[in-house]
C-alpha cells in the first residue's frame, strides 16, 4: 500500500492502492465499443425513488463493458493490459482472442500483460482459466461463478473475493462463500480459477471525506443523532443509548449485532446448506 508524507492532516492518514505496481500493459488502450458513457442511477430505481441511500454526486466515470458470459469457448486469449476500472473494486484485463476480437474480463490476482487464458472444459487449472465446476478439483479457489448454467458470472466479483469448492455430490457443487455460507449450485455452472485482483483494496484509507464524495458516496447520519420521528434510535436528552434491546433500521427491521435478517421465504433458501456465521463468532 502507498502512504504519504503528512503535509496535511488528511494526508497523514491516507493509504491508497499502489497502482503502478499492480497494473501492466498500455493503460491508454480503450477499444471502441468496450468503453462508453452511462448515466449512473445514484441509488434510485426506474421510478426515481431512492432505494439505496448515501449515493450521489461524484466524478464522471466511463463504463467498461466487462464480459461475464464467456461465450467464446476453446479460443485462447492473450492479455494485452491489466487496467483500473473506476466502477469496480477489482482490476479488469483487456484480452485479445486468437481470432482478433478484444474483450474486457475481470482480472485474477497476479495476472499481468502477456499472460494467456482460455475458456474450455479441458483448460489447465491455472489462474484466469475458466472451466465447469465438475472439472475443478475440490479445494480450489474460484471466482466469477454462475448461479445457473450459461447464466453468466454472478458470484464473487469484488476485489479480493474468492469461493472455495469444498465438495461435489449428485450433480451439485458445494461452495463456501466469502460470507462463510455454504451453498450448492449445479456442477454444470462455470467458474474462473483464482481470486479477484486488487485484494489490498480493503486496506485503503481515503484520508478525508472529500475523496469519498468524489467517489459518489454521500454522508451517513447515525440513527442516535436523529429525532424519534426519523429513526427508532432517535431522541433523548444529550447522548443516549438506543433504548432498545435490538438494533433496528429506519423502518423498524432488525439490523446488525448478529441478528438474522434473511427472509424465511427467500427463493434461494433451498440452495443454502449452511447459514453464514454472523456477529462476533465470525
Amino acid at each position: 500500500m502507498k502512504s504519504f508524507k503528512p503535509t496535511t492532516p488528511s494526508r497523514r492518514n491516507t493509504v491508497l492502492t499502489p497502482y503502478k505496481e499492480l497494473l501492466s500493459g498500455d493503460q491508454s488502450a480503450r477499444p471502441k465499443g468496450l468503453v462508453k458513457g452511462e448515466k449512473r442511477a445514484m441509488g434510485r430505481n426506474n421510478a426515481g425513488r431512492i432505494t439505496m441511500r448515501h449515493r450521489g454526486g461524484g466524478n464522471k466515470k466511463l463504463l467498461r463493458v466487462v464480459d461475464f458470459k464467456f461465450d467464446k469457448k476453446d479460443v485462447p486469449a492473450r492479455v494485452e493490459a491489466v487496467q483500473y476500472d473506476p466502477l469496480r473494486t477489482g482490476f479488469v484485463a483487456l484480452v485479445v482472442y486468437r481470432d482478433g476480437e478484444r474483450r474486457y474480463i475481470l482480472a485474477p490476482k497476479g495476472m499481468k500483460a502477456g499472460d494467456t487464458v482460455i475458456v474450455s472444459e479441458n483448460a489447465p487449472i491455472t489462474a484466469g482459466n475458466r472451466l465447469p465446476l465438475r472439472k475443478i478439483p475440490v479445494g480450489t479457489f474460484v471466482y466469477n461463478i454462475e448461479i445457473k448454467p450459461e447464466g453468466g458470472a454472478k458470484i464473487a466479483r469484488a476485489a479480493g473475493n474468492f469461493v472455495e469448492l469444498i465438495a461435489n455430490d449428485d450433480g451439485q457443487a458445494f461452495l463456501k462463500m466469502p460470507s462463510s455460507e455454504v451453498r450448492k449450485v449445479s456442477e454444470e455452472c462455470w467458474a474462473t480459477i483464482g481470486l479477484v485482483s486488487n485484494d489490498q483494496y480493503k486496506l485503503r484509507n481515503e484520508g478525508k471525506a472529500g475523496r469519498n464524495r468524489w467517489m459518489g458516496i454521500r454522508p451517513t447520519v447515525r440513527g442516535t443523532a436523529m429525532n424519534p420521528v426519523d429513526h427508532p434510535h432517535g431522541g433523548g436528552e444529550g447522548r443516549q443509548g438506543r433504548g432498545l434491546r435490538r438494533a433496528k433500521t429506519m423502518w423498524g427491521k432488525p439490523s446488525g449485532k448478529g441478528q438474522k435478517t434473511r427472509s424465511p421465504k427467500k427463493y434461494s433458501n433451498v440452495f443454502v446448506v449452511t447459514r453464514r456465521v454472523v456477529g462476533k463468532k465470525k
